[in-house]
């Protein structure tokens, strides 16, 4: 009975464009990538700057596999803290310009460690329609009440905080929106904080290392600074390694080392990512380069793409999202430009809203003008070629 309902469920993601399926890398991450013995262009990773094959990285992760192993071997809490570990964190708070902070093994574990170490039962959570995953499943477990409202609606939501009595209030949004590209607006959340004894939970996955004077993120970039704000960055997409950090108040900190569950019962980060990630925090801060090619080739995209047939939503960060709205369109369209050897993920509900189906293209400053350019000429000859009404 089970396997059959699952069978069954899977023909049904099937029949609706909805079944995805895994590409298997040959070599290591970049602009360029082969499957199956062939070389792709690729617009479908998170190494926004181009240093995930860095060798640099490569370099300090080697140095300190010989000098702390590979495994950390146990918890932070017991002796799997390291001091590649303690140095990281120190660097990092330093980075980001906040008192103190603490690694965890992922993005994902961050943030459930955080929402549900700081809301609980008579609390209550705001969080934007179009956060992340991780920030939603986070609010569920925490146990809090869930007030979501709508995305980026700044009147809902202070309509909302107003009319709240919980004990402890708690917003929680995206820095950059991983599915639009859009910006949450920082300063505006932060005086609602402020006004209605709130606290702020940025998940600046997509913004660390891209955004801000040399990488440090969106607080910098808006030029906010506030003791209500947790800032949470991860360290496998722009810094090309793995794992995430938390960073705020002491108080804060200290609390997620004595309450967050998945820091305490897990394996710490293997030191040599620890080192890996400290070198590359080296590269992001010197290498302004990065982010101004970045810059370059995001105007390129949108110039080139202005008066297409699909339509390019308003992002000025690496992810350049193109809507294509009926999901089977979209797959055909991501297999168009495979055809053409040119990797684009095509993204469908649920993690879009129903009827946004679309190309997700992600820029890295490892590519170059000429791979904008046969991205957009591979797109205009796909306009002639693929009917732009849903396909049955």
């Amino acid at each position: 009975m089970l396997l059959r309902d699952l069978k069954d469920d899977l023909a049904r993601c099937g029949a609706t464009g909805l079944r995805r399926s895994r590409i298997v890398i040959e070599g290591a991450q970049g602009a360029r990538v082969r499957v199956a013995g062939r070389e792709y262009l690729a617009f479908c990773s998170n190494d926004y700057l181009g240093l995930a094959n860095h060798p640099a990285l490569a370099q300090a992760a080697c140095d300190a596999a010989r000098e702390f192993g590979v495994g950390a071997g146990a918890s932070h809490l017991i002796t799997g803290h390291s001091v590649a570990h303690q140095r990281l964190e120190e660097r990092l708070a330093a980075f980001v310009g906040l008192p103190r902070a603490l690694l965890f093994s992922t993005g994902y574990m961050a943030n459930l460690g955080v929402v549900a170490t700081l809301a609980g039962r008579g609390d209550t959570v705001f969080s934007d329609k179009l956060n992340h995953a991780s920030l939603i499943d986070a609010v569920r477990l925490s146990r809090a009440e869930a007030t979501r409202y709508p995305h980026l609606d700044l009147a809902a939501l202070e309509k909302r905080l107003a009319a709240s009595s919980a004990r402890r209030k708690l917003i929680v949004t995206d820095g950059v929106f991983s599915m639009d590209g859009d910006l949450a607006p920082l300063p505006e959340l932060i005086a609602f904080c402020e006004r209605h004894d709130a606290w702020l939970l940025v998940d600046d996955a997509h913004g660390f290392g891209v955004l801000g004077r040399g990488g440090r993120g969106i607080l910098s970039h808006f030029g906010v600074r506030s003791p209500r704000a947790i800032y949470l960055g991860t360290l496998g997409k722009a810094a090309g390694v793995f794992g995430a950090f938390v960073a705020g108040a002491p108080e804060i900190i200290e609390t997620l080392v004595q309450r967050a569950r998945t820091y305490i019962y897990t394996t710490a980060l293997p030191p040599l990512l620890a080192a890996a990630v400290s070198a590359s925090l080296e590269l992001i801060e010197s290498e302004d380069w990065r982010r101004q090619r970045l810059a370059e080739l995001i105007a390129r995209l949108k110039a080139g793409l202005k008066d297409g047939a699909w339509r390019l939503l308003p992002s000025t960060t690496p992810i350049q999202p193109l809507v294509v709205g009926d999901n089977r369109r979209a797959v055909a369209l991501a297999a168009g430009l495979r055809e053409r050897g040119i990797l684009v993920p095509a993204i469908r509900p649920p993690t879009v809203p129903e009827g946004s189906a679309r190309l997700r293209v992600s820029l890295s400053a490892a590519h170059a003008p000429e791979d904008v350019d046969r991205l957009l000429d591979a797109l205009r000859d796909l306009e002639g070629t693929l009917p732009l009404h849903p396909l049955r």
